[in-house]
């Protein structure tokens, strides 16, 4: 069957504005502090794994919603420069396109999001002719998605018919439920769930647990589980196979800002795939991409080409371990 895209992504798309580095505690009280950078920038983590795996020379279409606003056309703007198809972004003529305003401080950060057009998001703005159409189908920020969400297995699982294999990356759930029902009714039409450490945990509803624990756990109930483990790498269960990555190559004092860094690792990871990579190069390639965005601000500016990925490959394996 022929596929007309290599990936389709479903899910957020909106700006991000990026402020940081704090030195200080946020201050109320209308005290105004300054800090060394402000980045606007393609946000939202479907728009940036979109964007990562176009970089990477894939063909790419996304699905979701924005508002009928200055905000819904920088995101279609920054993601047809990037060459992915946005005629499946719907756009809300009601609700406005969502917002993210990061604050960065000593390598962590907090993320205030205004969900906007996401909480209208549903299944009828992913077209069954893009499901059909895909080499492989990509689901971001399952919990910021209420109404799309338990109809999301069902799209895998038509995804699935016509070919395609499929992945999930739920990101972190703002109400701390983690909705188990509609994790267990996805699960199983999910060929890839990548998480990161922490989420991984949450997920496999054991917060106590060891993130390699609980990725066994899930990967028990179907999918291979791909767990994002922030400076110390990555790592995969596969099959019954455990990969781990050598860690993130290049100098943690590079770092810029890591916003979208594990929307990256999901770009190089699904491109690595789709090029007929074992899990284990696959794993690498997700790394070395999460690796190489972090030098830049915000998630996209940093995100390498596939030439770009093969030589930094080629020297992670050529490097004395």
């Amino acid at each position: 069957m022929s596929h007309h895209f290599d990936l389709l992504v479903i899910g957020d798309a909106n700006p991000d504005v990026i402020l940081g580095p704090l030195r200080t505690p946020i201050a109320f009280g209308q005290r105004e502090q300054l800090v060394d950078s402000g980045t606007l920038t393609l946000g939202g983590s479907a728009a940036i794994t979109a964007a990562g795996a176009a970089r990477l020379g894939l063909k790419v279409a996304i699905a979701g919603r924005v508002g009928d606003d200055a905000s819904g056309r920088f995101v279609r703007e920054a993601l047809d420069e990037r060459g992915v198809d946005t005629s499946a972004l719907a756009v809300d003529p009601d609700a406005p396109t969502p917002l993210t305003v990061v604050l960065t401080r000593d390598g962590d950060r907090a993320i205030l999001t205004a969900g906007g057009a996401l909480a209208a998001t549903t299944a009828a703005d992913v077209p069954e002719r893009l499901l059909a159409a895909s080499r492989h189908v990509h689901v971001s920020s399952y919990f910021l998605l209420p109404k799309l969400a338990p109809e999301l297995p069902r799209l895998l699982r038509l995804a699935r018919s016509h070919g395609a294999t499929t992945s999930v990356d739920t990101n972190d759930d703002p109400s701390g439920a983690w909705d188990p029902g509609g994790i267990a009714a996805l699960l199983p039409e999910t060929d890839y769930l990548l998480p990161n450490a922490e989420e991984v945990r949450n997920l496999a509803a054991t917060p106590m647990a060891g993130a390699k624990e609980a990725a066994a756990l899930l990967a028990a109930r179907g999918p291979a589980v791909v767990v994002k483990d922030g400076s110390r790498g990555a790592f995969a269960r596969v099959d019954g196979e455990t990969y781990v990555t050598t860690g993130i190559p290049g100098d943690a004092a590079d770092t810029v800002d890591t916003v979208g860094a594990g929307d990256s690792f999901n770009a190089g990871f699904l491109a690595a795939l789709l090029a007929g990579m074992s899990p284990g190069e696959s794993l690498e390639a997700g790394a070395v991409c999460g690796g190489l965005s972090v030098r830049a601000a915000g998630g996209t500016t940093g995100q390498p080409t596939w030439d770009d990925l093969l030589v930094h490959l080629l020297r992670t394996e050529t490097d004395p371990a």
